[in-house]
């Protein structure tokens, strides 16, 4: 050592973290190769800054922001130390930590896995989650002794691992206990993110930390529950169901069949694709043109026709005819052309019967006059 090094090693001595290191940095030791503390050393502590001594592994003192001249008359903790109290004369070794009380934004936090929950719509689903939280160091002594040990450097990614896993953790805990349907987590990032941020705060003072901001970014679903939201969404926007939607994207394929037969699967498509269109309407004016009291058609539309009646086909020597309308075989029924004997049959029925054994053509014969009394004897 030459002799303006050793000049400069006993009689200047500040010390001081000017932080040109990361900011991510969260405590720094100050290094002093072959230097001693000494009596009226200099301690230079910046705003977001703290200074903690350690002397053989135990804690001498913490100094906040400010200017200090290290003696025994202003930091009476030191003169307990081995050889300060022998002041200029014995300068003395210890450790000189620096604690960062910034506060460290925009740290980064997500799921590196999906998290299954049940849900009421989709049964099964799997969510994944991004956001970022900040914090400070609020008790530093503690964060010291505890966590950061004998390192000369720590940093915010030495301890980002452990505080991810406390917050996907918790994260977990209060989506599983608000049981909320996914459909409505995006309009309740605010509640989830301050619910966590309350549960966390506890166990972050633990580790000497206040957390000062938790959000919630995004909460993504798997793309095939995206895609059924979307085709629910646009089900409700076209006014029809599910059932009625896979009816339409089938049609749509037998239509853009270009195989064997394509023309007429096009062509089928058209005609299921129309009576989709009429039922949907029917289901929605279930009761067909409504009329107002004095029995106008309401909105100028017209009426629908009467649906046609149903008649019954006649066995007449073998001969099928029909069918035949009920005013018809009443007619007939008068002429002696239709009795009870004659076969019928219409749709519904299971097979060809006599009249007189079906109910709705008894009253056709319950009308007929009986036969004239035979002629009285000679």
């Amino acid at each position: 050592m030459g002799i303006f090094d050793f000049i400069k090693s006993e009689l200047i001595d500040i010390i001081e973290w000017l932080q040109n290191s990361s900011t991510d940095t969260m405590v720094y030791r100050f290094e002093r190769k072959d230097n001693e503390i000494k009596n009226g050393a200099k301690l230079i502590v910046r705003e977001s800054q703290c200074a903690i001594f350690i002397n053989e592994g135990k804690l001498a003192d913490v100094f906040g922001p400010g200017t200090y001249s290290l003696t025994t008359q202003n930091v009476p903790i030191l003169s307990t130390l081995k050889g300060w109290k022998y002041g200029f004369d014995s300068p003395f070794k210890a450790e000189v930590y620096f604690v960062s009380t910034k506060q460290f934004t925009d740290q980064k936090w997500g799921t590196p896995n999906p998290i299954t929950l049940r849900d009421a719509d989709f049964g099964m689903v799997r969510i994944r989650a991004f956001g970022n939280y900040s914090y400070k160091i609020t008790d530093p002594v503690k964060f010291l002794t505890e966590i950061v040990a004998t390192n000369w450097e720590f940093t915010t990614e030495q301890i980002a691992g452990q505080l991810r896993t406390m917050i996907i953790s918790r994260f977990t805990d209060a989506v599983a206990e608000s049981k909320m349907p996914v459909l409505d987590i995006a309009t309740k990032y605010d509640e989830l993110s301050a619910f966590c941020q309350q549960k966390l705060g506890v166990e972050f003072k633990n580790y000497g930390f206040d957390m000062t901001s938790f959000l919630i970014a995004n909460i993504s679903l798997p793309p095939e529950v995206e895609a059924a939201i979307d085709k629910r969404s646009s089900m409700g926007a076209l006014g029809v169901n599910y059932q009625q939607m896979q009816t339409a994207d089938a049609m749509k394929a037998a239509a853009e069949n270009e195989g064997a037969g394509g023309g007429m699967n096009g062509m089928m498509g058209m005609m299921m694709m129309q009576n989709m269109m009429n039922q949907q309407q029917q289901n929605q004016n279930p009761y067909g043109q409504q009329q107002n009291p004095y029995g106008q058609q309401m909105n100028n539309q017209v009426a629908p026709p009467p649906p046609p009646v149903m008649g019954f086909h006649i066995s007449v020597n073998g001969q099928q005819q029909g069918p035949i309308d009920m005013n018809t075989l009443r007619n007939m029924t008068a002429q002696g052309q239709f009795t009870k004997q004659t076969y019928v049959w219409k749709a519904g029925m299971a097979g060809w019967l006599p009249a007189e054994q079906v109910a709705e053509l008894a009253p056709l014969f319950q009308t007929m006059a009986p036969p004239p009394p035979p002629p009285p004897p000679m």
